[in-house]
């Protein structure tokens, strides 16, 4: 007799002994014959317990409830008829037979469950706060095992291409240039703390100049920031270097390997190679680095109409360098002064002093309704009218401020516009793919009153702006960056690096990392290029939302196994958590073994 799971019998089973073992899914008395559902990780077959076949075993089944794990032996026989009618369960692949109970062993109860598995549960933190019980729900349980699928697929394409699988520490030096580290202190050096790692960046870097050539890594990454859908403060990546390689090259390893992900995940083919688009087209017309293009309503400059218009908030935003940008939210007329309200909250939130509307009640601008309206003369409303096509229902939402903060603003209001009309319903199966490319190299950060980095320090500038960026010329610097975008989503970035000691320092130049700080920070890499550093580059994708796409989730909380709450919390184990008096203790010990030492 052999132990089957609860999805391996069929018919040519029928007549043969076996053991099941799993968790007790449903139970079901019909006049004293107990129907048991047996469930593990493959699937569900009944089983049944019949007075007449085994008294015993039968009259323990009555103990039963939901969740017991249980080992059940008896025959596999067929499904009956019953007064002419199939008792086959068509809705499960074992549907055709039945397991006739002659032992029964209770391998362990189960306490009354907090929350039903059967349901979906709008609770998140009591999900997560027994995520043990919420990862046995069919829903979860496939994810999981999805990530394993899209995972192993990866793996299985990169290796198919040369690269090698490298571990790179967790535990390493905290440097600038990004979000907040995790620090953890160091018991044997007392004062100094270990960081854990934002990315491999640097780490894999120093692979190419070890000679590894073709590197990846299902990389856990760290970073110390706001937690949103598709954020967690541990993340992980599939980091791929290569050297000796251009952008061509890596976005055809990466199109390949996205290929395969959803190929295994998903059981579809995505057409190749994706649509490119530059970084200033994206901001331009759609407000965003990652554009959801599914729907239309683009951004449409206006400036040239109100260069010169009595509305001062637009003619003087242009005449200092601004532009007025808007778009049309096709139908949406109708909407309610609370959705009026939210759309300016998200403007203002983004730096706008406010929002700006139109409502076209008909096509004529006499039956527009718009406090601002009054002010634009007959040739700027049929102009505007002909340049957004505006008609019967329209709304029309404005921004008028530098070019980019417009469009980031307008960007936002457009998608927050388009879930309000539902505009995504019935969309999920477009897998929009899209390259975003050309982005800057340097972004001057007004506050600070310096320059930053868009992708980090080490991201290369294409050619033609090399001596640019060596002169001291920092605006408009171009990066040989890439970033690949799937509806919204920003599924990676990466670019070419730095591999050369005097353009990396020039770099840091830029950022205002002094000499003495490069060193301390970045020293040993520096040192590294010294040596025959190759020309390389790469990217990292987030595997976490690429499987939260490919299952159709909107969280990515629903692919990790173990997740954080939104506010960065474990609730099934409790932490962060203080420290114990015993390890602060250690730290102390040590801590005063050295001082003493010194003096």
């Amino acid at each position: 007799m052999r132990t089957h799971h609860c999805n391996e019998l069929r018919k040519e089973h029928v007549g043969q002994a076996s053991t099941l073992v799993g968790w007790v899914n449903t139970k079901r008395d019909h006049h004293g014959v107990i129907f048991i559902d047996i469930r593990d990780r493959e699937g569900v077959t009944q089983a049944v317990f019949r007075p007449e076949e085994n008294p015993e075993a039968a009259k323990l089944s009555h103990s039963l409830r939901t969740e017991d794990v249980i080992q059940v032996t008896g025959r596999v026989d067929e499904r009956p008829v019953i007064d002419g009618d199939s008792t086959v369960n068509e809705a499960i692949a074992t549907g055709e037979i039945e397991l006739v109970a002659s032992d029964l062993q209770i391998i362990n109860k189960a306490e009354v469950l907090p929350f039903q598995l059967d349901k979906d549960l709008s609770n998140e933190d009591l999900r997560l706060s027994h995520r043990y019980l919420d990862l046995r729900r069919p829903r979860m349980a496939n994810n999981i095992r999805l990530r394993h699928k899209v995972t192993k697929a990866a793996r299985d394409f990169l290796d198919s291409q040369g690269f090698v699988e490298v571990e790179t520490p967790v535990l390493s030096k905290s440097t600038p240039e990004g979000a907040r580290d995790f620090l953890v202190p160091s018991r044997l050096h007392p004062g100094a703390f270990y960081a854990l790692p934002q990315a491999p960046q640097q780490y894999k870097q120093l692979l190419m100049v070890a000679g590894v050539e073709k590197y990846f890594q299902i990389a856990r990454c760290f970073r110390d920031e706001d937690l949103r859908a598709d954020r967690q403060p541990e993340f992980t990546q599939v980091d791929v270097e290569a050297s000796f390689t251009d952008p061509e090259q890596v976005i055809s390893l990466i199109e390949g390997c996205l290929a395969a992900m959803f190929k295994a995940g998903r059981g579809t083919d995505i057409p190749l190679p994706f649509e490119r688009m530059s970084w200033h087209d994206a901001m331009d017309l759609y407000g965003s680095d990652k554009p959801e293009r599914r729907f239309e309503m683009k951004l449409v400059d206006l400036s040239k109409i109100f260069a010169k218009s009595g509305f001062k908030v637009f003619s003087q935003t242009v005449k200092n360098g601004g532009v007025v940008k808007a778009i049309n939210a096709k139908g949406f007329a109708g909407i309610t002064t609370g959705q009026v309200d939210k759309l300016t909250e998200i403007a203002v939130t983004h730096g706008a002093k406010g929002l700006a509307y139109i409502q076209a009640r008909g096509e004529d601008p006499s039956t527009w309704r718009s406090p601002i309206t009054k002010f634009f003369s007959p040739e700027e409303l049929t102009a505007m009218r002909e340049a957004m096509h505006i008609e019967e229902g329209d709304l029309v939402l404005f921004a008028a401020d530098k070019w980019q903060a417009a469009s980031e603003i307008l960007g936002r209001i457009r998608l927050e516009a388009a879930a309000m009309q539902n505009l995504l319903d019935g969309k999920d199966d477009i897998l929009d793919f899209l390259w975003v490319l050309e982005f800057p190299l340097l972004e001057l950060d007004e506050e600070e009153g310096r320059y930053i980095a868009v992708h980090h320090p080490f991201t290369r500038p294409v050619d033609a702006d090399r001596a640019k960026l060596e002169a001291g010329e920092y605006d408009g610097l171009r990066a040989q960056a890439y970033d690949v975008v799937l509806n919204g989503h920003e599924l990676g970035g990466g670019s070419i690096r730095i591999h050369e000691s005097d353009l990396q320092r020039a770099m840091f130049t830029a950022l205002g990392i002094s000499d003495e700080q490069a060193a301390a920070e970045f020293g040993h890499i520096l040192e590294a290029f010294q040596f025959g550093a190759p020309p390389h580059g790469g990217i990292a994708l987030g595997l976490d939302r690429i499987v939260m796409l490919i299952a159709g989730e909107s969280s990515i909380r629903e692919v990790i196994a173990f997740p954080k709450n939104n506010k960065g919390m474990d609730l099934m184990t409790s932490s962060p958590a203080p420290a114990e008096p015993r390890q602060l203790r250690d730290l102390r010990i040590k801590s005063t073994a050295q001082d003493k030492a010194k003096s």
